[in-house]
């Protein structure tokens, strides 16, 4: 709901539970009124009629209060703003008029003919944010357009948030206490990163997972981003983030240009670090995720058991075994293309090899489906092998500086998919793959980072960092919107391109490269913070772990921890036990009959990861289902029962699994026994209200 002051200088837009307002003085200023607890029109009138405070010494009266700080004036928090011409730097806008249409809220300012609007729309309880900039004026250089700053009540005692990492460790949940400056996480690389999630939360005053007041801010982007995190001398909170990682450029804007930051959203809860994870989840299967109430196939990978070594043949045998085991969608990854037999070879040649696939990938794919599954191939399009027939036509078509060194990180390079010409090449390869055999999933990879990001002939070069991004997306909606029935996952050598950008034009994403699945409870844990499980890729691989560690777990312990998100296999069945496969059959019709439960419902982290117990529970409808692991039993106790979370204290609940029968307010108070006990047990339990 939005709502406009009668004066026409105050909006307030509301949400089920919260609201977000702001103000224009008369002198043009914009300030940020309140972002929390819902609120009427007269609440927001009455903030807006409050003075600002008088200036003191060298602080601004604007710092910490503006909704959307440009630079220059008297200002010295960190500008969301910069632009400079020929002649001048910095902004000094006026207030033009306001729009409404769907509920979007626009804000429009000029200065010297650039054009400035500030773009707001309340989803459920989240606040998407974004700006535009149209150039009617002289030419300029943006160097900095943030799609939104943030600001959040006077509160003592901030703490900060954050999902961090590495290759084969993302997604890992840090907590800290807030301090005064700046706290800036990004990626400066080209890919949204493994190193965060372009997400931050604060809460103060001691929230926990089920309580307190918890404020988040997401970034729609899958490129090179910042977000900053800043408590200001006077203890105010800040928090800025949008496209690009420094102040180095985005783009330059001649007479009639414009340009459009990505959505940075942000969301305020005041059910602990849960519910405003429920909110988040709800608000992406509502509004981001494509074909988000439809539950995702179990999948079947062949990376690990075949890795480059593929066969037609190999695959068929695979193809079988995993039919037996009741995977619905069986993937060919990496190797079946051009003169792939190796990382040193073949991308950018997007063609079957004929030694391997002589009539090509329709006969494959068509005793796939004969199986009763569909069929899905690895791609990596943005990159390109020195030893390819692409790279030989063309080897102006990478980013390259003139006259520097190149780095080929795993053998390859980096298209610069900027250029049109190499945008139309992609096209036509990859509607020609998709259009030539019956291929319905496609595993879309990114291995390497931005290094010698040049576009030399360009006058303008730094704009490639935005326009790859934005031609990624260009042509994941034109394959989609002509290939309807193909689904697409993002993959990034495992989490490296995950972010509310690339989940708008995908259905799910490779949450990590680390398959162990002790690891993957962390990460699981970490990624749940923001993402909901409809979206996150697990694969029960083989033990001993040949990835990564070498740990043994047991299969029902790997199937347990991959039933979190969307359940996939990825080990060499070939080398199964028939007892193995058997019991990996049962896990997965299991897994078909909770799925609607785990892939749509409202996730509570009942315990989290920390070498004892742990476990998540899923709510929808009448159903629930709990997972739960143990790392390890001390001193032979029984694990403590589980309270668990979202159920009806007044009715009653039926565990399948045992027919025992629990009143609600029993299991939310006094919890329910898992039965765990050893090393490396897992369960699931399912409990109907009848």
């Amino acid at each position: 709901m939005l709502e406009i002051g009668g004066d026409g200088r105050t909006w307030l837009l509301s949400g089920p539970t919260s609201s977000y307002a702001l103000s224009l003085t008369e002198d043009d200023t914009l300030l940020h009124l309140h972002w929390g607890p819902r609120i009427g029109l007269a609440d927001a009138e009455e903030l807006a009629a409050r003075p600002l405070p008088p200036y003191r010494g060298f602080e601004s009266q604007l710092d910490g209060l503006e909704e959307y700080p440009v630079e220059g004036g008297p200002r010295f928090a960190r500008p969301a703003l910069s632009v400079r011409t020929d002649e001048v730097r910095g902004t000094e806008w006026t207030f033009q008029a306001y729009e409404i249409e769907d509920d979007e809220l626009r804000l429009r300012f000029t200065d010297n003919g650039l054009g400035i609007t500030l773009h707001y729309r309340m989803r459920h309880d989240v606040v998407e944010r974004w700006v535009s900039l149209t150039n009617d004026g002289p030419a300029l250089e943006v160097l900095r357009a943030d799609s939104a700053t943030w600001t959040l009540p006077l509160r003592e005692g901030w703490r900060l948030s954050q999902v961090h990492g590495r290759w084969a460790a993302e997604s890992r949940l840090a907590r800290t206490d807030l301090t005064y400056g700046e706290h800036v996480i990004g990626s400066r690389r080209g890919h949204t990163g493994h190193q965060h999630l372009p997400w931050v939360a604060l809460d103060a005053e001691g929230a926990t997972e089920e309580r307190g007041e918890v404020y988040g801010c997401a970034l729609a982007w899958s490129g090179t981003w910042r977000i900053c995190v800043a408590q200001l001398p006077d203890a105010r909170v800040q928090i800025t983030g949008g496209i690009g990682y420094d102040d180095s450029g985005l783009k330059r804007l001649e007479a009639g240009e414009s340009y459009t930051t990505a959505v940075f959203a942000g969301l305020w809860s005041d059910g602990g670090f849960g519910g405003a994870s429920r909110a988040w989840h709800a608000y992406q299967r509502a509004y981001v995720i494509p074909g988000a109430e439809q539950d995702r196939p179990v999948l079947y990978n062949s990376w690990e058991a075949t890795e480059f070594d593929i066969s037609e043949s190999q695959q068929r045998e695979l193809a079988r075994r995993a039919a037996g085991m009741g995977v619905e969608l069986f993937v060919v990854d990496d190797g079946w293309f051009g003169k792939r037999t190796s990382d040193r070879a073949g991308l950018g040649d997007w063609t079957p090899n004929p030694d391997r696939f002589p009539s090509g990938l329709k006969p494959l794919a068509e005793d796939v489906r004969a199986l009763g599954m569909q069929f899905g191939i690895w791609v990596e399009p943005e990159m390109v092998n020195a030893d390819s027939d692409l790279y030989r036509a063309h080897p102006d078509w990478v980013q390259f500086q003139p006259g520097r060194k190149r780095t080929e990180f795993r053998n390859q390079l980096v298209l610069n998919l900027a250029r049109e010409d190499v945008q139309e090449y992609l096209w036509e390869k990859l509607d020609d793959l998709l259009s030539s055999a019956p291929i319905d999933y496609v595993k879309w990879d990114f291995n390497r980072c931005f290094t010698d990001a040049g576009w030399p002939g360009e006058p303008y070069p730094q704009k490639l960092w935005v326009e790859h991004v934005h031609a990624f997306y260009g042509l994941l909606d034109r394959l989609r919107a002509a290939h309807p029935g193909v689904a697409f996952e993002s993959c990034s050598g495992g989490g490296g391109r995950i972010d509310l950008g690339v989940m708008a034009r995908t259905d799910q994403v490779w949450t990590s490269d680390n398959t162990d699945p002790l690891d993957r409870l962390a990460i699981q844990h970490g990624f749940s913070q923001i993402h909901p499980a409809r979206v996150m890729a697990a694969w029960v691989t083989d033990s001993p772990n040949t990835q990564l560690n070498g740990r043994v777990s047991s299969l029902r312990f790997r199937f347990v921890s991959a039933m979190a998100g969307v359940l996939g296999v990825g080990g060499d069945l070939a080398k199964w036990s028939e007892e193995e496969l058997v019991e990996a059959r049962g896990w997965v019709e299991l897994y078909k009959e909770i799925r609607p439960v785990v892939q749509r419902g409202d996730l509570y982290r009942l315990r989290p990861p920390g070498g004892g117990l742990s476990a998540v529970q899923y709510v929808l409808g009448d159903e629930v289902v709990v997972l739960a692991w143990l790392q390890a039993q001390r001193h032979g106790e029984p694990p403590v029962p589980l309270r668990l979370r979202g159920l009806d204290p007044a009715q009653v609940y039926e565990c399948r699994e045992s027919g025992e029968v629990h009143r609600g307010a029993v299991l939310l108070h006094h919890g329910l026994s898992t039965g765990l006990r050893g090393d490396f047990d897992a369960r699931v339990i399912r409990l109907r209200r009848i």
